[in-house]
């Protein structure tokens, strides 16, 4: 299983992209976006899936980066896709 994160133009987004991956079964948690990732303030998605599907994200999900390396061990992102 692979590791992702969903970041969002707005957490109205998020959250409602949160609930597309509730109902398809998929755990999620909502979380900062990663220093690394943005230096502005904004709210991703981190899930666990064997692949991502577009149709869990919501209109204002900007990118989806694959999580490459522990959560607690300074791990590495590689963008998969930008949506916006």
């Amino acid at each position: 299983m692979k590791e992702y994160i969903a970041t969002f133009h707005t957490h109205f987004s998020a959250m409602m992209s949160g609930k597309k991956m509730e109902a398809a079964g998929i755990s999620y948690s909502l979380e900062p976006v990663p220093r690394s990732l943005s230096s502005s303030c904004g709210t991703c998605i981190r899930f666990q899936a064997e692949d991502w599907k577009e149709e869990w994200m919501d209109k204002d999900c900007d990118s989806i980066y694959e999580v490459l390396g522990e959560k607690d061990k300074n791990p590495e992102y590689q963008k998969i896709i930008s949506l916006s």
